[in-house]
């Protein structure tokens, strides 16, 4: 008998435990977080292009080196954010009967728009300074894209440079968007502020 009634009370233990364990569960999906970015203090300095025709400001976070891959031109820059593993490919070109103006302009376009498979929409923003002889556009890429952000600038004649962004990873807008924003706003900077010797 006394077994019986310590294998109810245990019993009896158990189920309450069950049932309270298992009341006020929420068992629907959490949605997917992201780490939290804590974004440096704005502030730029003037770029290091010494032999170069061009001049610009870069983020005081950011580290403007010489291309050094197999196909690099002279000029040819990469501005890299390392700490939000991001890479801004800068491509410099002399306008020339064998690189025209046009053929320059239709070549940045076509880079873009190869991104149309992935991309949600291609905005476009014209750059204009005459004071400088600085002309060109801003491609915004939406859309997880290899690149979210291309331009070109140029003052017609003689000069071009081309330039893009690329994240060192898969592309997936909902976690870059933050960082993206951020970024644009330093490109934005330097084009702003970039001059032609």
């Amino acid at each position: 008998m006394c077994r019986a009634r310590r294998a109810w009370t245990m019993g009896l233990t158990v189920l309450t435990a069950f049932t309270w364990a298992c009341q006020n569960a929420d068992y629907s999906p959490k949605p997917r977080g992201y780490h939290r970015i804590i974004f440096p203090q704005k502030a730029y300095q003037s770029a290091d292009t010494d032999g170069c025709p061009f001049v610009f400001d870069i983020p005081a976070y950011s580290r403007l080196e010489d291309d050094i891959s197999r196909n690099a031109r002279p000029c040819w820059k990469n501005l890299d954010f390392p700490e939000f593993n991001a890479r801004l490919h800068l491509s410099y070109f002399r306008i020339s009967p064998t690189a025209s103006f046009d053929q320059l302009t239709e070549d940045a376009r076509t880079f873009v728009f190869k991104h149309t498979t992935k991309a949600t929409a291609i905005d476009q923003t014209h750059v204009s300074y005459p004071a400088q002889k600085v002309y060109g556009i801003e491609y915004s890429i939406k859309g997880n894209t290899a690149s979210n952000f291309q331009f070109y600038l140029s003052d017609s004649t003689t000069n071009y440079l081309r330039g893009a962004l690329y994240f060192n990873e898969k592309p997936n807008l909902d976690s870059i968007q933050p960082v993206l924003e951020f970024l644009k706003e330093d490109i934005r900077h330097l084009i702003h502020t970039f001059r032609w010797r």
